[in-house]
């Protein structure tokens, strides 16, 4: 006889959250800041959360002579450095029980048979059951070597009743071409479904409320068009330099770095039709439609902008340029800001253009989208009544000061008949008892459940660097970076920019 249907296990039921079942995580780069100081952490705050497994096992994997104790060690201070949640000693005893480290080269098939042996054991003693999540925190040029690895040990072989999903961290490629090598390769070693190409910014409660903004009311869908929006300007600014990602950075740069990925992200949620369900196929179908009707405008030369930190000021501190960072080569022709204007060709946006932007060492941290509308056709008052009065705009604040606010008219208290600009706020801190998760929580937890919506697949990548692809190309061939000062609001040609247009960039 089948047992009955448990009503509180309704998916539609609120009251249980999503748990995953027994799985073992391997993590790949265990000693970079990626994972030291976000997914260690994420995965501490949601054992607390209560949202992880009794058998859960977390095992490491990465080049140093540490035994299981050094690995816990490690994961200990970052947890007890990071972790949003406060720190429970019964909740990482319970954890630390199931973690354990694996030494080894991406090269050396030795070390993966000793990690194909570790997990089976896993299975034995803490019943995981045969699932693995990979989950590949390293340099973009060892992907292919990892995965090839994982398919030799047969760590990539799924058994009846398991599952086995890779986790990819941007950049997904460098270009057109070699995410399509890329994906190539990981296709002959896991299925579509399998594949989890991380996008954090796609795990951030602002952006998913993105969404719930457009589709949940009715006051903001009629005038989400042509009609009414003016242009859309999509901002992801950063108020720290490098750091210590010279070798990563230098080459990539922040169009391959922030635009590629994050930014045209928030475009294509803030500019698709609606899907017809909340699954993965239905939103990831909707935004690549937008993607690919992204057209880049035929001169580059007036629609892009793009330059380099100098030194300067920030925040007291009297900080270094780009070319004077550690490991940095002295000609260097990487952009540390890159601003575009991009069209997109259907009928609800022909005519609108988004203006897309990031940087380092600006004024401030801010991610953000702003919808800036029409002047009103016709105003009743005289020119002096208005002079203070600008364009109302609809901004969706990504990070840190989470929320949404909409900017509008409005007379001043007084004798006469002045309007100026105020804003109407909505703050996450303060409408929800409840403080939103990291971003790696949800994507971590979406992996081990394996619900895929917030992940691009391969498509949209592919779009994305067909947009992209043009644009460096034109660079490419191109000669100097304009300089900007440190602290500052970037390069004056990201202002001539939108100067051409009228227009001016919202400030930071």
């Amino acid at each position: 006889m089948t047992d009955p249907a448990n009503p509180l296990r309704d998916p539609r039921d609120k009251r249980l959250p999503r748990v995953a079942g027994p799985c073992v995580l391997v993590l790949f780069g265990v000693t970079g800041d990626l994972s030291r100081k976000k997914l260690l952490p994420a995965i501490y705050d949601l054992a607390n959360r209560g949202l992880l497994p009794p058998g859960f096992s977390l095992v490491g994997f990465a080049r140093r002579d540490w035994a299981h104790e050094d690995f816990r060690q490690i994961a200990y201070d970052a947890v007890k450095a990071h972790a949003r949640t406060p720190f429970r000693e019964d909740v990482w005893t319970h954890l630390s029980e199931g973690m354990h480290f694996v030494p080894g080269e991406f090269g050396d098939p030795g070390a993966f048979d000793a990690l194909s042996m570790a997990v089976k054991e896993l299975d034995e003693s803490r019943g995981t059951g045969g699932n693995y999540a990979f989950y590949l925190s390293i340099p973009p040029k060892a992907f292919p070597l990892v995965v090839e690895q994982l398919q030799r040990s047969g760590l990539a072989e799924r058994e009846e009743g398991s599952w086995r999903r890779v986790v990819i961290e941007k950049p997904f490629g460098r270009d057109l071409r070699t995410a399509k090598e890329l994906n190539d390769t990981v296709h002959r070693v896991f299925p579509e479904e399998s594949i989890f190409r991380i996008d954090h910014y796609l795990g951030k409660e602002t952006v998913q409320n993105i969404l719930a903004l457009r589709f949940a009311n009715s006051m903001f869908e009629p005038i989400w068009n042509r009609s009414f929006v003016d242009h859309v300007q999509i901002t992801m600014a950063e108020d720290i330099g490098i750091g210590g990602r010279a070798g990563y950075y230098d080459g990539i740069g922040a169009a391959r770095d922030v635009i590629q990925n994050h930014l045209l992200q928030l475009l294509a949620l803030t500019a698709m039709e609606e899907p017809t369900s909340f699954s993965a196929e239905a939103v990831r179908a909707e935004k690549a439609k937008i993607l690919s009707a992204v057209r880049v405008p035929g001169d580059l030369s007036a629609s892009t902008a793009r330059g380099q930190y100098a030194a300067g000021w920030q925040g007291g501190v009297n900080v270094r340029g780009y070319l004077e960072e550690d490991g940095i080569p002295a000609h260097s022709r990487t952009e540390t800001y890159a601003a575009v204007k991009l069209q997109i060709d259907n009928r609800r946006w022909a005519g609108v253009p988004f203006y897309l932007r990031t940087g380092k060492r600006l004024s401030r941290r801010v991610t953000e989208v702003a919808m800036v509308f029409q002047q009103a056709p016709h105003l009743p008052f005289s020119e002096t009544d208005t002079e203070e009065l600008g364009q109302n705009a609809l901004v969706m604040r990504v990070q840190p000061d989470e929320g949404i606010t909409v900017r509008f008219g409005s007379k001043v208290p007084g004798t006469s008949m002045e309007i100026r600009d105020v804003n109407m706020d909505f703050a996450y801190g303060e409408s929800f008892t409840e403080t939103s998760p990291e971003a790696y929580e949800r994507l971590l937890l979406d992996v081990l459940i394996g619900d895929p919506p917030l992940f691009p697949r391969q498509e949209e990548v592919e779009l994305s660097w067909e947009i992209l692809d043009p644009i460096e190309e034109f660079w490419a061939s191109r000669g100097g970076l304009d300089q900007y000062k440190s602290g500052g609001y970037g390069p004056d040609s990201a202002d001539e920019l939108m100067a051409r247009d009228g227009r001016t960039w919202r400030r930071l």
